[in-house]
């Protein structure tokens, strides 16, 4: 059954390498203004805003729209699991697809298995980062329903809104991360085709993201409008 060819391990050493060198990479240049670090000096500013105000709706509503945006991709990490499910239950019926496709490699049953439950474990490691982003922003919503009240100085209670935005900031690190799970799964989605395949694209996965991280215009607007420290 475990008849995975040096290519093929190969291959998902490179998507794993990919994936977790430009994780580590990201989150360390984050300090010096990548779109994880800009948007955390934006979320500070945002707290420090939302105790100077006495109506905190608005402040909630954001909160609110980024828990939609975690739970829709929670629930449709669940729908491509389900279908990846049907996949492994039917592989005899998919491998005769498989093989009408141009460039497709020959593969064995217990090769076909394996990726199914390669990019089920990719999916599966998504909906995990998104329930916990869930949770939270559920956090900091609560958070932002604690906060003291706006007769008190913003100043003086500066670590609590810091707390508040970095609850926030970690939400988000989590959402982002289960995004990635998404943009690797397409590079896996390769594999089904031939192994070669899987390393240009996981590199081309990396150049995108890595585009829109620390190039993009984006990044230049969100640097323009940040406040100085």
């Amino acid at each position: 059954m475990w008849d995975i060819s040096p290519i093929d391990l190969a291959a998902v050493t490179w998507l794993v390498v990919c994936w977790f060198g430009y994780t580590v990479f990201a989150e360390r240049r984050a300090p010096h203004g990548n779109l994880i670090g800009i948007m955390a000096v934006h979320r500070e500013q945002w707290m420090m805003r939302m105790l100077a105000r006495e109506n905190r709706i608005v402040d909630t509503q954001i909160v609110i729209g980024a828990i939609n945006n975690a739970t829709f991709f929670a629930s449709t990490s669940i729908l491509i699991l389900a279908g990846l499910f049907a996949v492994l239950g039917a592989p005899d019926e998919v491998l005769a697809l498989v093989r009408d496709v141009p460039f497709a490699v020959k593969t064995t049953r217990g090769l076909w298995e394996i990726k199914v439950i390669a990019m089920m474990l990719v999916f599966v490691h998504g909906f995990f980062k998104f329930a916990w982003s869930m949770r939270q922003f559920n956090y900091c919503a609560l958070l932002i329903g604690a906060a003291p009240p706006d007769t008190e100085p913003p100043e003086s209670n500066r670590d609590y809104a810091m707390a508040t935005a970095r609850v926030a900031s970690l939400a988000a690190k989590h959402l982002n991360h289960g995004m990635r799970s998404y943009y690797f799964g397409v590079a896996a989605l390769v594999w089904f085709i031939h192994p070669w395949l899987m390393f240009p694209a996981a590199l081309v996965v990396v150049l995108v993201m890595y585009r829109r991280e620390f190039r993009s215009r984006t990044l230049v607007a969100l640097r323009a409008c940040a406040p100085r420290k």
